[in-house]
């Protein structure tokens, strides 16, 4: 057992290694240089999208943009931003933090590609209805001989969307937060209880389809990044003195490296942590991964660029704007230098050190409803990898396995399963990143096209 723990142990590693950074990364800077830096050009425009001022419910698709947007941020809006940071604190210190910002830039491009190629080449489902999402754009885009590159994403997203790891990290937050301080003992019957009650929440949402999914999205999760937002800058407020001096580290740290303990890269410290923040920002966002796509798929719209631009939003939010909080509250408050806690647990802290007494039950509520909401979307991505393999008539079943997951995840440590799952995550990105760079010359054309179109309508 302990030879294919480490052998799995390995697989993961070697799947978020050099290579897929290489594809991610290079990939990104390639779409953002191709698209003449599209991104910062177009943010206002994005922004009016997102507001539905260009909303036609004629439109084909099932969900609105702006529903679009929060069911994939409710995916990637989770344990990277909370837990993740502070794993990229407590190794890299506050460096990391620039360069998870530079991943989210890079990360914008691709988010703005691959959503919009969902919407140029969606498919039709074994029941004729449109459908979008990194398989569809495959197999429309570059043709039916294509086909086992999507079959391979979508295997690779059934394992992929299984949401052991968030549920097994939500648990301990749980435990660490709310029972442990409180004198309740935690093992196996607390542990299954949690478990039950999540599988109740996410089973009354996700058997509803993904109108209930968007609906339910689109009402959390705005409301859990303002409650988000508040506390952070409650926390900046009480450690003002401290805010502008982190702030400039943040920048000089990035090139120094000198709070940084991981391994040495590329012969040196500073390479180590650009890999260590690019590697966790492209955790958090997940741009090139190719979940966001399957949502942004079912918007309605006919204009594929629009709906690349509100995408493109989502690792603005996601990095740029949450992770960023959550590092200036463990830096601002010193909890990253003054204890040995990692993870969540070092989140904790800086909230507690700040608000003592509520400041943890309020991280706590924020991240329950992060996580929660993750496990609505990733069950969707779930069944729709399903769908594409095995005909819509069975995509149910896929809810099933999703619900044991679960209880696994939150009755176990299987370090093994989480690992496994997280390495398929990765091979995601394989057929989404290539795909999306064969046909990016195309998205090109057609931001040309809707530039002209949109000038005309605009006069």
């Amino acid at each position: 057992m302990e030879k294919l723990n480490q052998l799995i142990a390995d697989f993961a590693s070697m799947a978020w290694g050099l290579p897929l950074l290489i594809l991610l990364v290079g990939g990104g800077l390639y779409l953002l240089v191709l698209s003449r830096f599209l991104p910062f050009r177009f943010f206002g425009h994005a922004i009016q999208v997102l507001r539905g001022k260009y909303d036609n419910s004629d439109d084909p698709g099932e969900i609105s943009h702006f529903q679009a947007l929060t069911t994939a941020l409710s995916s990637t809006i989770g344990m990277g931003n909370i837990a993740g940071v502070a794993v990229a604190i407590a190794i890299g210190g506050p460096g990391a933090v620039f360069w998870m910002w530079v991943s989210a830039i890079i990360g914008m491009s691709t988010k703005f590609f691959t959503s919009a190629l969902a919407i140029m080449y969606r498919g039709k489902d074994s029941n004729g209805e449109l459908q979008g999402g990194p398989m569809y754009f495959i197999t429309e885009g570059l043709g039916k001989s294509w086909k086992p590159l999507a079959a391979f994403f979508s295997v690779c997203g059934l394992v992929g969307a299984l949401p052991v790891f968030n549920v097994n990290q939500l648990t301990q937050a749980i435990n660490d937060i709310l029972l442990v301080p409180n004198g309740v003992t935690v093992g196996f019957t607390t542990n299954l209880t949690i478990g039950i009650s999540l599988v109740i929440i996410t089973s009354i949402v996700i058997l509803g389809g993904l109108n209930r999914i968007s609906k339910t999205a689109s009402k959390l999760v705005p409301s859990m990044v303002l409650l988000y937002f508040v506390l952070v800058v409650i926390i900046l407020l009480v450690n003002i003195q401290e805010v502008p001096k982190y702030f400039t580290l943040i920048f000089t740290d990035a090139f120094a490296a000198k709070n940084y303990t991981g391994d040495a890269f590329l012969g040196g410290m500073v390479g180590g942590l650009i890999l260590l923040g690019i590697r966790r920002g492209a955790f958090s966002n997940e741009a090139g991964i190719g979940t966001a796509p399957m949502a942004h798929g079912a918007a309605k719209t006919t204009e594929p660029v629009r709906e690349g631009l509100v995408a493109m939003l989502g690792p603005f939010i996601d990095t740029i704007v949450i992770c960023t909080l959550t590092a200036l509250a463990i830096l601002v408050t010193g909890v990253w230098q003054t204890t040995d806690a990692n993870g969540v647990s070092l989140t904790a802290s800086a909230f507690g050190s700040a608000m003592p007494g509520f400041g943890k039950y309020l991280l706590l509520i924020c991240i329950a409803v992060f996580s929660i909401s993750s496990l609505f979307s990733y069950s969707y991505y779930g069944s729709k990898c399903m769908a594409f393999l095995f005909g819509v008539k069975n995509k149910g079943y896929y809810n099933y396995i999703y619900i044991i997951s679960i209880i696994l995840g939150a009755t176990t440590s299987l370090s093994m399963m989480i690992n496994l799952i997280d390495g398929f995550f990765a091979f995601m990105a394989i057929p989404t990143m290539v795909t999306t760079l064969l046909l990016a010359p195309k998205v090109v054309k057609e931001i040309k096209a809707y530039k002209n179109r949109w000038h005309q309508n605009e006069l």
